[in-house]
């Protein structure tokens, strides 16, 4: 065991809190993270040098569609983590599914109730879902880094024991110095998939091929965080399914194998044929 642990920099999950009313850090996480992303995916559109021509949404599209991505994120992270994480504890208490505020969400569901939320809208409006898949993805680690940072503060979805200097006791987890896996995400699913997707969206002009950024996020986001979770915690009601397999991992499995085959059948496809 390491002689030299990092105090963990205690900060109150609360900003501010007047009456009943109190800003968390988690929600302004949530909501840096979301406008952030919108100003970011309308940065796209209005790059003409990106699209070789291709229709994207308008600025005015983006704005509309905040407030559906919002809610997709929002309900479907909650529903998610109900089902995917803990469904026999709200089976027993169903009055609890839709309370956000007591923590609990599952980016896999927030995944899911985007995508949803994304197709409804494309198709109420007439655009190209493929793009607007891509407009996400290019945008999406964005809200990643932010809602990981905030896991941080709130001391939660700790790491495993480890002796590497920079290992920390975290409030609640026991005496033993733990991987701050939090900020292993952040890096991973927040700042390095989106300099790499930035990289194969400007340099690479992949949004060019309607769906390629689409599936480079999934593939890129299941791999990024099966890493991560091979230094995180399980939930302890969880725990470990198989040998090192996780919730985590198995939820990112299919989104590296259906993100591979979008890559694939996004290259392959001729500019007219998109």
């Amino acid at each position: 065991m390491s002689l030299f642990v990092l105090p963990f920099p205690v900060i109150d999950p609360v900003i501010i809190e007047v009456g009943p009313f109190a800003l968390r850090w988690y929600a302004l996480a949530y909501i840096v993270g979301i406008l952030l992303a919108w100003r970011y995916m309308r940065r796209l559109v209005l790059n003409d040098a990106l699209w070789g021509g291709k229709a994207r949404p308008t600025p005015v599209d983006l704005d509309d569609f905040v407030v559906w991505g919002t809610l997709g994120i929002i309900i479907g992270g909650r529903l998610g983590y109900v089902l995917f994480y803990n469904p026999a504890y709200y089976l027993a208490n169903p009055g609890e599914a839709l309370a956000v505020w007591s923590g609990g969400m599952s980016f896999h569901g927030g995944f899911a109730g985007t995508v949803i939320a994304m197709i409804l809208f494309a198709r109420r409006r007439g655009l190209s879902i493929w793009t607007l898949f891509d407009l996400a993805g290019c945008a999406a680690p964005i809200g990643l880094f932010f809602g990981r940072i905030a896991n941080f503060i709130n001391a939660e979805l700790w790491g495993r024991p480890s002796d590497v200097p920079w290992a920390m006791v975290f409030p609640g987890a026991g005496p033993e110095p733990r991987h701050p896996s939090q900020l292993y995400e952040a890096a991973l699913e927040g700042v390095l998939l989106f300099f790499v997707l930035r990289l194969v969206s400007h340099r690479y002009k992949m949004l060019e091929k309607p769906g390629f950024i689409a599936g480079a996020f999934a593939f890129g986001y299941g791999v990024t965080r099966s890493i991560a979770e091979l230094y995180r915690v399980p939930d302890a009601h969880i725990g470990y399914l198989s040998g090192f397999l996780t919730m985590g991992i198995l939820l990112s499995l299919p989104m590296i194998l259906v993100g591979l085959g979008v890559m694939i059948w996004s290259a392959r496809r001729t500019p007219a044929a998109i």
